[in-house]
C-alpha cells in the first residue's frame, strides 16, 4: 500500500474512533423535556387516569403538590440489554478497525493492537452502569373553561423524551396548540 496514504486512513480512522466515543458518551445522556398536552376529560378523571398508567410502568407517587396540582412520580428506568450488547459490538468494530490501521502502519506491534479489541466490553459496562437511573415524572394538571359542556384538562409534563412519547400514545394525548391560554 503506497506510504502516502496510510497516515490519511490513520487520521479517518481516528475520527471515527472519536465519533464513537462521544456516541457511546451520548447513550447515557439525560433527554428531559418539558411538553403541554390537552386531554379531553375533567382534571379527576385524568388524574385517575395518570395515575393508573404510571403504576404500570413501576412508577410510584414521590410528592404532591396540592396548591400548585402538581404529582411527582418517580421510578426507576433499567438498561436495556440490546443496547449494552449493541454498544460493545460497536466498540469492538472501532477497536479492531483501529488496530488494523495501526498495524498497517506499525507492523511489529500487531499483536498489541490486536488487544485494543479486548477493551470493547468497556462501553457495554458503561452504559449499563450509567443508563440504570431513577428517573421523575412532574405533572400539572389544570382544568380549562370551554364553550361547550364537555371540559377539557392541560397537561404540562416533564420527563424523559421516550416516556413522553410513551405517555401521548398510552392516553392519546394531544399536543397543545400554541394559540391556546388559559
Amino acid at each position: 500500500m503506497n506510504t502516502a496514504t496510510l497516515p490519511s486512513i490513520f487520521l479517518l480512522t481516528l475520527l471515527l474512533a472519536v465519533g464513537l466515543f462521544f456516541f457511546i458518551r451520548a447513550s447515557v445522556k439525560d433527554r428531559t423535556q418539558q411538553v403541554t398536552l390537552l386531554a379531553q376529560e375533567p382534571e379527576e378523571s385524568l388524574l385517575m387516569r395518570l395515575q393508573q398508567y404510571f403504576d404500570q410502568r413501576a412508577y410510584r407517587v414521590a410528592a404532591v403538590d396540592a396548591a400548585t396540582h402538581q404529582v411527582t412520580f418517580q421510578g426507576f428506568v433499567r438498561p436495556s440489554w440490546f443496547l449494552a450488547i449493541f454498544l460493545t459490538l460497536l466498540a469492538a468494530c472501532g477497536f479492531f478497525c483501529l488496530s488494523l490501521v495501526l498495524s498497517l502502519l506499525y507492523p511489529t506491534l500487531t499483536s498489541v493492537f490486536l488487544g485494543l479489541v479486548l477493551l470493547a466490553p468497556a462501553a457495554g459496562i458503561f452504559y449499563w452502569k450509567k443508563a440504570g437511573r431513577l428517573e421523575q415524572v412532574f405533572l400539572k394538571v389544570e382544568n380549562t373553561p370551554t364553550q361547550a359542556d364537555n371540559q377539557q384538562s392541560l397537561l404540562t409534563v416533564t420527563a424523559h423524551r421516550d416516556e413522553l412519547t410513551q405517555l401521548k400514545q398510552a392516553l392519546r394525548l394531544e399536543p397543545c396548540p400554541e394559540s391556546f391560554t388559559l
